[in-house]
């Protein structure tokens, strides 16, 4: 987990050094990840092949190269489908109940699997605030061997936060969906007080604004 941060800022470099802000399309570890910047904020995601009971899920994270504080929450991530109708993300509290109460030993097991798997695959970004940080405290207060799956589990909801200039974070964020997959349609994120759109591979007409293969990692 500690050698993921030159890619991260890899992307975000070549993100903002876009006259105007484009949508860099890569893959990694499996996931087609799409990012962002605007004015030194970075959002970046990919869908998880891995749904949860009633949850679509996607692996989001946010850096702020800027040098103002920014403020990210679950809450702020949307979809829109095609007919129109907008799913908003499940708070983290909500999300976190869902996990201690319903989630059986496989199906932690199975999206703590996918969720890691998504995150080694970006091969030098370590988040500052994010699932790793998370994990350890979790475990670290819950005593019980009993609730270590599900501690882990609840650890990788994407949680609301203040960043600093320079911090990052990462998680999953759960769209309330029946299980199935969220679809054809546009994501939609708020950060520092702009907004993020992106168009689901789903409904893409082909059009690439701008693809590029995962940055490589710089040298040591």
């Amino acid at each position: 987990m500690g050698q993921r941060s030159g890619t991260w800022i890899a992307v975000a470099a070549l993100a903002a050094g876009c006259l105007s802000a484009q949508v860099i399309r890569f893959d990694s570890g499996g996931l087609r990840y799409q990012s962002l910047s605007k004015q030194g904020v970075t959002v970046m995601f990919a869908q998880l092949p891995a749904h949860l009971h009633d949850f679509a899920i996607l692996q989001v994270g946010v850096m702020n190269g800027s040098q103002e504080t920014c403020m990210v929450r679950p809450e702020d991530f949307s979809f829109r489908r095609e007919d129109g109708t907008v799913i908003f993300a499940e708070p983290a509290r909500t999300v976190v109940d869902h996990l201690m109460e319903h989630a059986a030993r496989d199906d932690v097991i199975k999206l703590i699997s996918t969720y890691e798997m998504g995150l080694s695959g970006i091969t030098r970004f370590r988040s500052t605030n994010g699932y790793e940080q998370r994990r350890q405290a979790f475990l670290t207060e819950m005593g019980s061997s009993k609730f270590k799956a599900a501690a882990t589990a609840s650890a990788i909801a994407f949680v609301s936060m203040r960043l600093a200039a320079g911090e990052s974070t990462d998680g999953a964020v759960f769209f309330p969906t029946g299980g199935k997959p969220l679809g054809p349609g546009n994501l939609r994120a708020r950060a520092a007080g702009q907004l993020y759109e992106f168009e689901s591979e789903a409904s893409s007409s082909g059009k690439v604004l701008q693809q590029r293969p995962a940055p490589p990692s710089p040298p040591n």
